[in-house]
């Protein structure tokens, strides 16, 4: 079997066994789904995420060691660059993302994932717009949600909205723009965001955490987000925020269970 890309009838059996934490208002309708039960990705959907010069993206690789499907679940991993005469890295890690390969709708997006600590570790799911060459979604006009972001081993994640409003005006608090809440952090947890015309709402094992509205009917690119998103899923080492790296601590991992995409019916 080399295809994982499921629909919402093939997933009836799965989502019967999901905990009541996860459990989705039936407003909502699944249309797509990621249970990573075969041996490779969907070549149609996912591809690895490449190099760049932001933080997140500075360490990422296609070392084929640093993303791995096993046991039906997604890892990716940070690693000390044994090979630093072809890549100049220190570290490097692996990461996935469906940029220019599938388009997702404003709905529910909901994964669940287990997040393993280090000195120096930032896994992170987020979305950003799909139509990312177009200008006026040129980041962060077209903005960006943060639906996790982990700081080295600490007992919370970040959830956030970035925008021209937040960040280049610095509105991050009119309204609330981001915060940390707490999750297990030694077990799995499911974290989603529903993207609605007025409000991006967000969640931690079924519990609504942040809320954030749009307001004066989105002015000054205050709520960019009802637009097609792009996922991206990525382990990262280092950088400005997160801060130094501790090598005694690699290799890390981050794993992820599942990915399911809902609809309001």
């Amino acid at each position: 079997m080399n295809k994982i890309t499921i629909t919402a009838i093939a997933l009836a059996a799965a989502l019967a066994s999901v905990d009541a934490s996860a459990e989705v208002p039936k407003k909502w309708q699944l249309v797509w789904a990621d249970e990573f039960n075969s041996e490779t990705l969907d070549p149609a959907v996912w591809s690895r995420t490449t190099r760049g010069t932001p933080d997140w993206a500075n360490t990422q690789s296609d070392d084929p060691r640093l993303v791995e499907l096993r046991d039906g679940v997604l890892v990716l991993k940070g690693i000390v660059n044994d090979n630093t005469e072809s890549d100049p890295a220190p570290y490097i890690t692996g990461g996935i993302w469906t940029k220019d390969l599938k388009s997702f709708d404003p709905g529910r997006f909901e994964f669940r994932a287990r997040l393993h600590g280090a000195k120096g570790a930032w896994p992170a799911i987020w979305l950003l717009p799909y139509d990312h060459r177009n200008e006026k979604n040129y980041w962060p006009n077209g903005g960006e949600i943060d639906i996790l972001e982990r700081l080295n081993n600490n007992h919370g994640v970040y959830q956030t909205v970035h925008s021209h409003w937040t960040y280049d005006l610095g509105k991050v608090n009119e309204p609330k723009s981001t915060g940390i809440y707490r999750i297990d952090r030694e077990d799995w947890n499911t974290y989603a965001v529903d993207i609605l015309e007025d409000k991006v709402i967000f969640y931690i094992n079924g519990e609504q955490t942040l809320v954030y509205p749009k307001i004066n009917d989105g002015a000054e690119g205050q709520f960019p987000f009802y637009i097609p998103q792009y996922i991206l899923i990525d382990m990262q080492l280092g950088g400005q925020w997160v801060g130094d790296v501790d090598k005694a601590d690699l290799p890390v991992e981050m794993e992820v269970d599942y990915v399911r995409y809902y609809q309001l019916r």
